[in-house]
């Protein structure tokens, strides 16, 4: 099926704060981020999703068809820490997957980081990391480490899936984030 950076006839986009998510937009995301991810997304990986800027497209219908968010995270880099715009929760319905969709969201993303953060980070699937590279996005070449209570915790399965997107001073060296529950990245 072709590409396509259209969205669909009669479908919106928007771009809100968590906070201006009614209860039952915030229920729509979590079955989206279900169907999208096939089950495998767990509560705390919606948490990390919350708390920043939600980019959503509904259908004509009215109905959630995409949605993804980019939230606010330390890291530590080269001697400093950052303020990055890390993104989170992107998924695309099924029946629209692979035809632009999660392109459009991105792009949105990409101002909301472009304008408030130093640089973007996510971290890919291999499903989801074609979209990323096309888009500029490159995984890091260095090390990723999470930085928790007892100090610095190497995350060797994190190198390679780990993708960044802006200007970095060094494009080398250890990334080390923000320790959160769950999943760190």
């Amino acid at each position: 099926m072709p590409h396509t950076s259209a969205i669909p006839a009669g479908a919106e986009l928007r771009v809100l704060h968590t906070f201006q998510l009614a209860p039952a937009e915030l229920a729509e995301i979590r079955v989206l981020m279900d169907e999208a991810f096939e089950g495998d997304f767990s509560d705390e990986d919606f948490d990390h999703g919350l708390g920043g800027v939600h980019v959503l497209v509904n259908g004509s219908d009215g109905g959630l068809v995409a949605h993804g968010s980019v939230i606010m995270r330390r890291v530590s880099h080269g001697g400093r820490w950052y303020r990055v715009g890390y993104v989170e929760a992107l998924g695309v319905t099924a029946p629209l997957q692979r035809r632009g969709l999660g392109g459009r969201v991105m792009a949105a993303l990409e101002q909301v980081i472009e304008r408030a953060y130093d640089f973007g980070a996510l971290s890919a699937s291999p499903e989801g990391a074609g979209l990323y590279r096309s888009r500029g996005w490159w995984p890091w070449p260095g090390r990723i480490e999470g930085i928790g209570p007892e100090g610095a915790v190497p995350f060797p399965d994190e190198e390679g899936s780990t993708y960044v997107w802006g200007t970095l001073p060094a494009r080398e060296g250890t990334l080390g984030f923000d320790w959160r529950d769950g999943d760190v990245l």
